[in-house]
């Protein structure tokens, strides 16, 4: 298992969170997800041979918010 955090612009509310939660999971491998609205960042917990960092990012964008 592997940890990473994403910076992660627009995050604003528990909605968003919810969303950006939801989107991650929803990818093989992620195993939890710790978003910080007041951080503007996501940690997250991901089995690396099912998933990568580029991907997690692309879903986080794909859901209309800014990745660093």
């Amino acid at each position: 298992m592997a940890t990473v955090t994403i910076n992660v612009g627009g995050m604003s509310c528990k909605n968003c969170v919810k969303s950006i939660s939801d989107g991650l999971t929803a990818l093989g491998g992620v195993q939890n997800v710790d978003a910080s609205i007041e951080g503007k960042k996501v940690d997250v917990n991901y089995d690396e041979s099912k998933v990568g960092v580029d991907a997690m990012k692309k879903a986080i964008y794909d859901l209309g918010f800014d990745v660093g």
